[in-house]
């Protein structure tokens, strides 16, 4: 069965589709603009003012070179020639000219740097905004999701530095030239400007076209062989088993061997561009020639000026060749802005922020502040979901600073997307969410490949080891941590390799001892460790719990025993509330699942 993304693939090159095309590139455009426009801009100006100095500086040291040595040819000449104005003239163009250049690189490359951070937040603002299920299905693959913020991110900076800044600093070029030319002559100044656009553009033209198709099949074939690869790695075992292996392998050569391929062509049209570009050259340096050979002949300019505009047309060709990095890169500068289309236009904006709520750095939407006494101020809102239905529908709900509600309802019911909706990872469709600020243990523990100290200190405030044992002791890991050979500093595995389930569950509840958050988020804390290990973390959870609020989403009668409330959702709806002390709360209790 073939991939999905090949459909993206050949439609990139229909007809009837390039108005989305345009679309997808204008709204990269936008991206990469948004609130840097003065700098973006500024970096144009620099190229345009680096190609033209460097032109001048060809000119003027060419006029200069011709103009000392018909002078030498007499004495009387010789004494009246002036040196010192022309020979200023080129030290202040040389000058100019490399503090320009360097201007333009630190200007142009500080703004698109800024400018791809901007684009990957608005994409991590995307990707974080809606809920699992409303996400298309790339991106519930990590592959595809890292490709998009790195590959296809990185793909746009080519379309400002390689495409935009060399394209306006041949235009300004081409037009500076032709207009001293059309000084002398307005028919030369004009066959002159066409000669060069045509000249410079048609190369181009002809390489974005010859590679664009090439290019496109080199980033399927890539990503179908990294797919393959992937699949051989995590899958050895049971192609090993199922005698599979070797033929798997086979089909990966042939892939790599295609894209090797692919290269190749890509390469030989690179080739065919440079020997075009070094051709090119060469006629319009003959016909820079041949045109200041005539103009001297006919009196309108003295040898010192052809020589001059001779050498300024050979400089005019420079920023055109900058262009050819830009050209091959364009299909898959295309291909990025068609896969970005949708997460950029689905990316938050400040004026749709404002109803719900601003943003943090860490893509969170900071809620408004609910009353006086509540930690939670919920009125009919709304999550939609990727079918159109509601997974959390005219949800109201309070909860009172110091409470402990736990949210219960079978699989599926909305628990997890309410919790998102109070930490601020989702945003409400419609109604009014306000909550405090809180912190959030997740079902799944997130431990990363670094020390024990680092695991604990995710927040980066750097408490002393007194404070972090004080927390692993009051999780209950204190003794298994101090048992190794480096303690707070030994060092985990991938994934926190190293560690038991429960080990790793406890590590992540002492990072919730060292927050000096009273407002706790816990998605099913216990799910999946063992009945005594459980026990233990739920005791210690109580302890902890104490002059604090605590929203809990269980499925299990353990966890929900802590809760002085019982919220039961059904359907993305809250079908009854019931309280510690009454028989319902016992009733609800006995329904959840036990050890």
């Amino acid at each position: 069965m073939k991939p999905t993304h090949v459909n993206a693939h050949a439609t990139l090159a229909s007809p009837r589709d390039r108005g989305h095309k345009r679309r997808a590139m204008a709204q990269l455009l936008r991206a990469l603009f948004e609130k840097r426009t003065p700098r973006m801009l500024m970096g144009l100006v620099m190229a345009c003012c680096t190609a033209l100095a460097g032109a001048l500086l060809l000119g003027v040291s060419g006029w200069f070179i011709t103009g000392t040595a018909i002078a030498g040819l007499s004495v009387s000449t010789a004494l009246a020639f002036d040196i010192f104005a022309p020979s200023a003239s080129i030290r202040l163009l040389a000058l100019g000219r490399t503090g320009s250049r360097y201007a333009e690189r630190v200007v142009t490359h500080s703004a698109t740097l800024n400018a791809l951070v901007g684009v990957r937040e608005r994409l991590f603002r995307s990707f974080g905004r809606a809920g699992i299920d409303q996400r298309p299905l790339w991106q519930l693959q990590p592959s595809r999701l890292l490709l998009r913020l790195t590959r296809d991110l990185n793909a746009a900076e080519s379309l400002y530095l390689r495409l935009l800044v060399p394209s306006c600093a041949a235009l300004v070029a081409s037009l500076g030239i032709s207009a001293w030319l059309a000084y002398h002559n307005p028919w030369l100044g004009l066959a002159c400007l066409l000669w060069l656009l045509a000249a410079g553009t048609g190369i181009t033209w002809w390489l974005l076209r010859a590679t664009t198709k090439l290019t496109l099949h080199q980033s399927r074939h890539a990503e179908q062989l990294r797919r393959h690869a992937l699949d051989i790695t995590t899958g050895q075992a049971e192609l090993t088993m199922a005698g599979r292996l070797g033929l798997w392998l086979e089909r990966l050569t042939g892939k790599e061997a295609h894209l090797a391929d692919l290269d190749a062509r890509l390469q030989r049209c690179d080739a065919i561009a440079a020997a075009a570009w070094q051709a090119m050259h060469g006629l319009t340096m003959a016909a820079a020639v041949a045109v200041a050979a005539w103009l001297v002949l006919v009196q309108q300019v003295p040898v010192a000026t052809a020589a001059f505009f001779v050498l300024m047309a050979l400089a005019a060709m420079e920023p055109f060749a900058a262009m050819r990095r830009g050209a091959m890169e364009w299909a898959t500068t295309l291909l990025a802005a068609r896969r970005l289309h949708q997460p950029l236009a689905d990316a938050p904006t400040t004026a749709a922020e404002t109803a719900i709520g601003t943003t943090d750095i860490n893509g969170l939407l900071q809620l408004p502040r609910p009353a006086p006494g509540l930690a939670v101020q919920m009125r009919a809102a709304s999550v939609p979901g990727s079918d159109g239905s509601l997974r959390l529908a005219e949800l109201s709900l309070d909860v009172a600073c110091g409470e402990t509600v736990a949210i219960v309802g079978a699989s599926g019911s909305g628990k997890s997307t309410l919790l998102g909706l109070i930490a601020g990872e989702l945003a409400a469709a419609q109604g009014i969410v306000r909550a405090l600020p809180c912190v959030a243990l997740p079902q799944q523990t997130v431990l990363f490949s670094d020390s024990v100290r680092a695991n604990l200190d995710l927040q980066q405030r750097q408490p002393d080891d007194a404070t972090l044992w004080a927390a692993l002791q009051q999780a209950g890991l204190r003794d298994a941590i101090a048992a190794r050979s480096r303690g707070l500093d030994e060092i985990l595995g991938e994934a926190g390799l190293g560690l038991s389930k429960g080990q790793a569950r406890r590590l992540a509840l002492a990072r919730l001892f060292l927050t000096d958050c009273s407002f706790w988020l816990l998605d099913e804390p216990t799910d999946g460790l063992d009945a005594d290990t459980a026990a233990d973390v739920l005791a210690r959870l109580a302890q902890a719990l104490e002059g604090r609020t605590c929203i809990l989403a269980t499925h299990l009668r353990r966890e929900a025993a802590l809760a002085t409330r019982l919220v039961v959702l059904h359907h993305g709806r809250i079908a009854r509330h019931v309280v510690r002390g009454t028989a319902a709360f016992d009733q609800v209790l006995q329904g959840l699942r036990g050890d």
